[in-house]
């Protein structure tokens, strides 16, 4: 291997979690965890810039919908793709949890879900279980907001409510949760973060899940989140991956993907 490629990839593991894993373990032949903590939340708060709901109306736009358990957290996480070459990536997340639960979550988990519910960051459906009709009627108000082309899900236990939005008039597409189809997603996203080439606007219910993150390596490479290490919910940052992937491959709208064009990006 080119002794310049190799300094370019240890200065990458140096701000990259996931990129310091690789690089012991392939280039410096070290034993190393499978998981490990995937986000540098300094990083990641240097792109917590405004991010203007209202200006983004008729705006392009891409989904991705993470119904979790109906006790869970439901996330559904907007990704406006750049203009031009200055702008960013915009994100826009939504949350919901059920309502009759809220209390007792917040004594549970040591988590301030009444808070953030009081600062609008996160809202509450009636009883004990997360109620999708009203998540399905939130998107389609959406929908009538933004310009959105595409909705990624999690197969798993969204088979009626995807039918739903189909019916709504929204393309669906189902989104696998192996590293074939995350490890593309996530990694771009982290290459986007150090860039600061995103926008969040330091949304803290996405910011507490991006900080629960670890992700998982396989041999060859290839990285996803793994929700069994992450013992607090990841919801969020994972609709955040899935629609950050449908707007790599709608890029310029030419049928193109950005992971045609160059590969899938090793840092």
């Amino acid at each position: 291997m080119n002794i310049e490629k190799l300094r370019v990839a240890c200065e990458n593991a140096k701000h990259n979690p996931a990129e310091e894993n690789l690089f012991r373990q392939l280039r410096l032949n070290q034993w190393v965890k499978q998981s490990v903590r995937w986000m540098p939340m300094e990083k990641w708060d240097r792109c917590a810039l405004p991010v203007n709901a209202e200006s983004l109306r008729g705006r392009t736009c891409y989904g991705g919908l993470d119904l979790s358990s109906t006790t869970d957290i439901t996330a559904f996480v907007l990704v406006f793709p750049p203009m031009d070459d200055g702008d960013k990536y915009c994100i826009l997340p939504f949350f919901w949890i059920p309502e009759d639960n809220l209390d007792l979550r917040v004594r549970r988990d040591h988590v301030p879900y009444d808070i953030w519910k009081q600062q609008g960051y996160l809202q509450t459906t009636e009883g004990n279980v997360v109620h999708y009709g009203f998540i399905e009627a939130f998107i389609e108000e959406l929908g009538a907001k933004y310009n959105i082309r595409e909705i990624a899900f999690d197969r798993w236990g969204a088979i009626q409510m995807t039918q739903n939005l189909e019916g709504l008039g929204f393309i669906v597409v189902p989104f696998g949760q192996g590293f074939k189809d995350m490890s593309p997603p996530t990694k771009e996203l982290m290459k986007l973060t150090l860039e600061e080439k995103i926008a969040h606007g330091g949304h803290p219910v996405l910011r507490w899940m991006m900080d629960n993150i670890f992700i998982r390596t396989d041999p060859a490479g290839n990285i996803k989140p793994d929700k069994e290490k992450s013992t607090e919910r990841v919801d969020g940052a994972v609709a955040t991956i899935m629609a950050l992937d449908r707007a790599l491959r709608n890029q310029g709208n030419t049928g193109a993907s950005v992971y045609d064009e160059r590969g899938t990006l090793i840092i």
